[in-house]
């Protein structure tokens, strides 16, 4: 869902200047040559990167086929002219598009790992994934975990979009199955492909349907959920960026909790006994804590977010 969106002025769209990719040598001049074209029109960032500069690393590493832990070894590295052209090329369409640059490129990273995405997902940046490895850690992981990963043999992922929370679920969970649900059939034929990257087709299982409809009577050790819980007033505000990814995966209602509350009310019914709910709400504490005062919500933290994920135990949803 959207993420610290930065304000955004009205786009000033100017064509790369002609002698451009000639005076630009290595990595590190293209990127900097974006991050003062991205300053200069405005864009707002919230798709996987916060702030020009990493955005601009993003698009130079994956317009020369280099994975961006690579961009340090290769910073000062010369780019040839063909290559500088492609680059000049993508910074100009994501200024003149406001396109997210995971749609330019169709690849995402989540904990380092390369998903594909284009126009029928939303770009994943959900703080989920971070939550799984430092809170269902094991012996060996840092801080108190929340469950046991070697008890988690089943786990639902609500809202799936392209997979990639359902993918780094199996990849956590080394013995779990994994169902996977979305009400749209586009999202699921992104999720597919990302599931098949992967090769986890016999360990994740992709469903069509609202929430937990398809699933009949099936219980799960996890439920984790990154549903639409935009409200109204943020609807309103989205920056063009955002405008451009399915409305379906934003809208929450009034208050943005329309399928939060839904996910509440009826997880319970498909936890098991020692269970647990893991959902992103955005900013929306205050509303969900409204709803729901006697709900014992365990609010976490990652490195970049406060409180937007709540864990609650099934005993407590009951």
């Amino acid at each position: 869902m959207a993420k610290r969106v930065k304000a955004a002025r009205k786009p000033v769209v100017k064509p790369p200047p002609k002698a451009a990719s000639g005076e630009l040598l290595t990595l590190l001049d293209f990127v900097r040559y974006a991050v003062s074209r991205f300053n200069e029109a405005g864009l707002a960032f919230a798709h996987g990167t916060t702030d020009p500069a990493a955005e601009a690393a993003f698009l130079v590493c994956e317009a020369l086929h280099l994975n961006p832990d690579q961009f340090e070894s290769f910073a000062q590295a010369r780019v040839t002219a063909a290559e500088g052209t492609h680059v000049l090329a993508l910074i100009g369409r994501r200024i003149a598009t406001r396109k997210p640059a995971a749609y330019l490129v169709n690849r995402i990273y989540m904990r380092g790992i390369p998903f594909f995405v284009d126009e029928r997902v939303i770009v994943p940046r959900s703080f989920v994934g971070e939550l799984l490895d430092s809170h269902f850690a094991g012996e060996d992981g840092e801080g108190a975990s929340l469950m046991d990963p070697l008890g988690v043999e089943s786990v639902l992922d609500l809202c799936t979009g392209s997979g990639c929370l359902a993918i780094l679920a199996a990849r956590h969970f080394h013995s779990a199955t994994v169902d996977a649900v979305d009400v749209s059939s586009d999202a699921l034929a992104v999720a597919a492909r990302n599931v098949a990257d992967h090769g986890l087709e016999d360990r994740i299982r992709l469903h069509r349907g609202d929430l937990f409809t398809p699933l009949g009577n099936s219980r799960y050790d996890l439920i984790i959920a990154n549903p639409p819980y935009v409200d109204a007033e943020g609807m309103a505000a989205l920056p063009p960026e955002c405008l451009a990814e399915p409305k379906l995966a934003f809208d929450g209602g009034a208050d943005g909790l329309d399928i939060v509350r839904r996910i509440l009310d009826e997880a319970a019914d498909h936890l098991t006994p020692d269970g647990g709910l893991l959902c992103e709400i955005g900013r929306g504490r205050a509303n969900v804590e409204a709803a729901y005062p006697q709900m014992p919500l365990l609010w976490l933290d990652t490195e970049d977010s406060q409180a937007e994920v709540f864990f609650i135990a099934a005993a407590d949803l009951t």
